[in-house]
């Protein structure tokens, strides 16, 4: 066999500098002219564990993690060798008439942390398990509804935008999918409104709402989950930014102490490195998608059971159990959140601090003084939310901190640091 002995980091130093350029001319110029405009364009060189690092070498706390994919931080030495493992083993990978080893090694250890659910379908994304978590809501009650919450996010394809409720993502895409009926979070009165038709294949939720790091009441899921069983609808626990130990539990929803009908995870399953995603839920649910033989295949992807997302996610499973991530992530969430808190009283503008483990939103909201009260009118009215850019740009630029406001036109900054 002739070696070409292509070293692909050779071909990221040698082009670094071009990547605008590359960006502007094939893919997205808008991107490149926003990062110019705040003044994000600094090339990032290097990723390890919780820092980023620029082409002057300027090091950078990571407080985005690749929007939580990075929960094991960035570049893992134990990662990279489980990849590295798969690589060099010569595994019958994606072998279609076959089932997957390392698939099944991978079912059985995410089963372990939710024991309630006895099944796992595996993808390629957050949104691709949306999309799955849709078709087996339907597949399963022969109920076309679907219930979603005001300001969640559950990805950006069809099904997925359907169910997302921005519309500076939604407008024009739609109509989208039908049946798909939004109510406002922390309202079990409307919730039960929309079931009562009993037409709803499912209620979706996000247990800590991303956009806006939003809190349920201690009241909502538990309630949520009870009218779910009243009304014979199905509860699908998106746990995709919040699972895998992102809010001190493995789950978020652990903190409610309720047992959902479906989980749906990706993100920090992946270790930063592959993606992944993976849909938890009952027998008797996975059983009707596939009920006999010809529908074997029914539902699939081709590139989900992959070995390498297999071993990336095996690999960061066994990275945070080893580390004690998880506990780390609640120790330090609440020393951070604590922290944070007790600044409030000392400044005029910030409003609230909230989140579980580090999952943390610290928001910013109009101030009593008329010397600032000016000043906020005046940003809100050419933008709203311009205020809390006018943070994060200083945070980047002046303290090395990367990290977002919690949605479009919120007043809210997101805090994902790896755990």
């Amino acid at each position: 066999m002739v070696s070409s002995n292509l070293d692909v980091s050779e071909i990221f130093v040698e082009r670094e500098g071009q990547r605008g350029a590359m960006h502007t001319r094939h893919l997205n110029e808008q991107l490149v002219r926003v990062l110019k405009t705040i003044g994000y364009d600094v090339g990032f060189q290097k990723g390890q564990g919780q820092y980023l690092f620029d082409r002057q070498g300027a090091r950078y706390l990571d407080l985005l993690s690749g929007f939580g994919v990075f929960a094991i931080g960035r570049n893992h030495p134990d990662l990279r060798k489980a990849l590295k493992s798969v690589l060099d083993a010569d595994l019958p990978n994606l072998v279609q008439l076959d089932v997957s080893t390392l698939a099944g090694v991978l079912a059985e250890r995410l089963l372990e942390y939710v024991p309630y659910l006895d099944k796992v379908f595996f993808a390629n994304s957050g949104a691709e398990t949306v999309e799955a978590a849709i078709k087996f809501a339907r597949g399963a009650t022969g109920r076309p509804g679907i219930v979603y919450c005001g300001h969640s996010f559950h990805g950006l394809s069809y099904g997925a935008l359907s169910l997302t409720d921005d519309s500076n993502f939604r407008s024009g895409f739609e109509p989208l999918l039908p049946g798909c009926t939004p109510i406002p979070y922390n309202d079990l009165d409307a919730l039960e409104k929309a079931l009562s038709s009993r037409q709803v294949g499912a209620f979706i939720v996000e247990p800590i709402q991303g956009k806006g790091v939003n809190m349920p009441t201690d009241e909502f899921l538990p309630g949520a989950l009870a009218l779910c069983r009243k009304y014979g609808t199905l509860f699908i626990a998106d746990e995709i930014q919040t699972g895998i130990g992102r809010t001190g539990k493995f789950l978020a929803i652990e903190h409610w102490g309720i047992e959902p009908d479906m989980v749906l995870l990706a993100k920090a399953l992946s270790g930063g490195h592959v993606p992944i995603g993976a849909l938890l839920t009952r027998k008797h649910i996975f059983d009707k998608i596939f009920n006999q033989m010809d529908r074997a295949v029914v539902h699939g992807s081709t590139f989900a059971k992959n070995d390498l997302a297999m071993a990336a996610g095996i690999a960061t499973l066994d990275v945070i159990k080893a580390e004690k991530l998880v506990e780390n992530a609640a120790k330090r969430g609440a020393e951070l959140r604590l922290a944070l808190t007790r600044m409030v009283p000392g400044y005029e503008l910030m409003k609230e601090v909230r989140g579980k483990g580090l999952m943390i939103g610290v928001e910013f909201g109009p101030p009593k003084s008329l010397r600032l009260k000016a000043s906020w009118n005046l940003l809100e009215t050419a933008n709203k939310g311009l205020f809390c850019q006018l943070i994060t740009v200083p945070l980047f630029k002046d303290h090395k901190i990367l990290t977002q406001v919690a949605g479009h036109g919120l007043h809210t900054i997101k805090l994902l640091p790896p755990l």
